[in-house]
């Protein structure tokens, strides 16, 4: 039986007692648990118990029973994954996580005045920061993840328009979408445009562009890596007819790539995660939202943003929030959007990773991992069997086509070799990631290992 269905108190949940159950049961009115769930669809519910174990009763049997959990991982040797998909292995300077480490950051809660107000001015450095690389004037404080960042973005533009029809011009990474859909559905309606080529499909965005279009919304780099090269044309056409352009980003490449404010984005979102934050498993996560020194769009802005003002003595400065008003914090059912506990530590880590790493690092980062990208393409296209998914500029990740053999086939085949070569898009595609933890060593294993197993499989 599963732990809320237990007639008994299970020693992990907090008043799973049989007594306390009812108790609470009877003091909102319902008769059973499942009433709970009324909302939640019929075919997303599972219709049995949890398979779980008995329950451990001493502490000393459950530490080992986690130990024994923990010791099935297989770690990879450095350089040897090429998992991206959302989470991607960059290199953590040590300082980022002493940084953080400190009780001052790590200890924190929200960044109210009864805090240290250092607080305050790190995440004002690490908004300064992000304003620079990404060419903008605003940033907030993160928010969850990119996924709220996103749908945050096309729900200001939502506001600001008042229009519905969101026209996705790019392919989007599928879970970002998934969620973002869920967020907006209510009030936004997302059109697909589907991409030729890998970037956006401008005749076929034209032909749908009007002026029920709150949004275009772009995606570069894309699912697969892409770098999108018509998004000043995109933006043209779409400030044309009164639409916003919305795009998602990984403010990595921007060391190297011009920033899309600069080819006429109005709002820039993305993810932190690859700015000095661990993949761990499956990543430590936190969104940003950017955008120009615009009235309409800052007090659309849901999100804290920090800034810094003189005080009374001559020559000292003070951190605090501006334009508080905009917040939930504030006008708390009549906010714009809620927003709550955020993703502030990461954003203090970002900081530290942009602060050491300064112009001339993100800028040999950012080269580094174009010529690995490029590197690692011509290396398995190389190979009799493969050939690359298309013909775009990409950044970090791309698609291979295999022939003769399935994605899911090369994963489960090189895993016990100690590569994880990427990630099955479907029966044929295969999607690499190459950062500057991958050397061309690394890169080199992964194409031999690839060519070894279409070459054993076309015997």
């Amino acid at each position: 039986m599963s732990p809320m269905s237990a007639p008994y108190a299970h020693p992990y949940v907090p008043n799973s007692a049989p007594e306390a159950r009812a108790a609470m049961l009877a003091a909102v009115g319902v008769t059973s648990v499942d009433e709970f769930y009324a909302d939640v669809p019929d075919a997303l519910r599972l219709h049995r118990p949890l398979d779980l174990p008995p329950a451990l009763v001493a502490e000393q049997d459950l530490a080992r029973h986690v130990t024994g959990l923990l010791d099935r991982n297989r770690p990879l040797a450095p350089g040897r994954s090429f998992l991206g998909a959302g989470t991607y292995h960059h290199h953590v300077p040590a300082v980022v996580d002493e940084v953080i480490g400190r009780s001052e950051f790590l200890t924190a809660y929200a960044g109210e005045p009864y805090e240290d107000h250092g607080r305050f001015q790190a995440l004002f450095e690490y908004e300064s920061l992000m304003a620079e690389l990404l060419a903008m004037d605003v940033v907030t404080v993160p928010t969850y993840d990119s996924f709220q960042a996103a749908s945050t973005a096309l729900a200001m533009a939502g506001r600001i328009t008042g229009r519905r029809t969101v026209l996705v011009a790019s392919e989007v990474l599928p879970d970002r979408r998934s969620r973002v859909h869920d967020f907006v559905r209510p009030y936004l309606d997302l059109v697909d445009v589907p991409p030729r080529d890998a970037i956006a499909d401008l005749p076929a965005l034209l032909a749908v562009l009007d002026e029920s279009v709150a949004a275009v919304w772009v995606e570069t780099p894309s699912h697969t890596g892409a770098i999108e090269t018509r998004l000043a044309e995109v933006a043209e056409a779409a400030h044309a007819v009164g639409a916003i352009v919305v795009v998602s980003t990984d403010p990595i490449c921007y060391g190297v790539l011009t920033p899309p404010a600069s080819h006429g984005a109005d709002i820039v979102c993305g993810d932190l995660q690859s700015l000095g934050l661990h993949a761990y498993y499956g990543g430590a996560h936190g969104g940003f939202l950017a955008v120009h020194d615009d009235p309409r769009f800052v007090m659309e802005l849901p999100s804290r943003i920090f800034g810094l003002a003189a005080t009374d003595v001559p020559g000292e400065y003070g951190f605090g929030d501006v334009a508080y008003e905009r917040t939930s914090f504030a006008v708390r059912e009549e906010g714009k959007e809620w927003v709550g506990t955020a993703a502030a530590l990461w954003g203090i880590a970002a900081g530290v990773y942009l602060a050491l790493q300064g112009p001339q690092g993100m800028a040999e980062l950012g080269e580094t991992i174009l010529a690995r990208t490029r590197y690692a393409q011509q290396r398995l296209q190389g190979i009799p069997g493969v050939r690359l998914g298309d013909d775009a500029v990409h950044f970090r990740e791309f698609t291979i086509e295999l022939s003769g053999v399935s994605p899911a086939s090369v994963v489960e085949r090189l895993r016990p070799l100690g590569i994880a070569p990427g990630v099955p898009l479907d029966d044929q595609r295969l999607l690499i990631c190459v950062t500057e933890t991958n050397t061309s060593d690394d890169i080199d294993a992964l194409a031999a290992a690839v060519a070894a197993i279409l070459e054993e499989d076309h015997r």
